[in-house]
C-alpha cells in the first residue's frame, strides 16, 4: 500500500470554509466510501468541463448561466474537500501533489478560455488563463525556493471564481433586458487584470523574503 503523503500546512491555501459544519459533514461522508482525494480533485475538472460548456452555449441560451455558475461552485467545493479528505481524513496519497495542482490549471483554463469566448473575445480569455497560470507557478516557485508558499491576492483562485461567479448571475440579469456581453467582458478583462497584479504582488513578496534572508 502507497505510503500516505500529507500537504504540509504552509503549502495549503487557508480557507475559513474547512471550519464550517457542512465542509466537515461532507468530508466525513465521503470518509465513509472508498473514494479518494485524487478522485475528487479530477472530478474538478469534470464540473469545470461541464461548466465551460454551458458557458459557451449560454449566451444563446441564457439559463445556462445558472449551470455555469453552479460548476464554478462544485469546481470549488471538489477543491475544498480533495485537501480536507487527504489530510484531515488521513488519506493522502504519493501523488497528492500532482493531483492537488494538475487538475486546477486545467480546470482555471477550462472556465477561463470558456469566459472570453462567451464574452466576445476569445484572446482576452486566453491571456486570463495564462495569467491565470503564472500566478501558480510563482507560488510554486516560491515553495521550491524555500519559502512559504504565497496564496495572497488581489486575485487568487477563490477570488477569479466568485468573479465569474457573479458574472454569470449578472449576464442573466443581462440578457432577460435583452443586453448582454457587458458582465462577461467584464470579467474576463477583470481576471486578466488582477491576475496580471497578482503575479507582480508575489513576485515583489517573493523578492523582498528571498533580500531579507540573504541579508541575515
Amino acid at each position: 500500500m502507497p505510503e500516505q503523503q500529507e500537504t504540509p500546512p504552509e503549502a495549503r491555501r487557508p480557507l475559513a470554509t474547512r471550519d464550517t459544519r457542512l465542509a466537515r459533514r461532507l468530508t466525513e461522508a465521503l470518509l465513509r466510501t472508498p473514494v479518494t482525494p485524487d478522485q475528487i480533485s479530477v472530478a474538478s475538472v469534470g464540473f469545470a468541463a461541464v461548466g465551460a460548456l454551458a458557458l459557451l452555449a449560454a449566451p444563446a441560451s441564457p439559463w445556462l448561466f445558472l449551470v455555469a455558475a453552479a460548476c464554478v461552485q462544485l469546481r470549488l467545493l471538489c477543491n475544498l474537500l480533495d485537501g480536507m479528505v487527504a489530510v484531515e481524513g488521513g488519506r493522502g496519497g504519493p501523488l497528492g501533489g500532482l493531483y492537488n495542482e494538475v487538475p486546477d490549471r486545467i480546470a482555471d483554463s477550462l472556465f477561463i478560455v470558456a469566459l472570453g469566448y462567451a464574452a466576445g473575445a476569445g484572446l482576452l480569455g486566453w491571456l486570463g488563463a495564462l495569467l491565470a497560470a503564472l500566478t501558480a507557478y510563482i507560488r510554486a516557485l516560491g515553495g521550491s525556493l524555500g519559502l512559504p508558499q504565497d496564496f495572497r491576492g488581489p486575485l487568487a483562485k477563490p477570488h477569479r471564481m466568485a468573479l465569474l461567479t457573479g458574472a454569470c448571475v449578472l449576464a442573466l440579469i443581462e440578457a432577460q433586458f435583452h443586453a448582454g456581453g457587458y458582465a462577461l467582458f467584464v470579467a474576463a478583462s477583470a481576471i486578466a487584470i488582477g491576475s496580471a497584479a497578482t503575479c507582480v504582488t508575489r513576485l515583489r513578496a517573493i523578492a523582498g523574503e528571498l533580500e531579507g534572508a540573504a541579508r541575515d
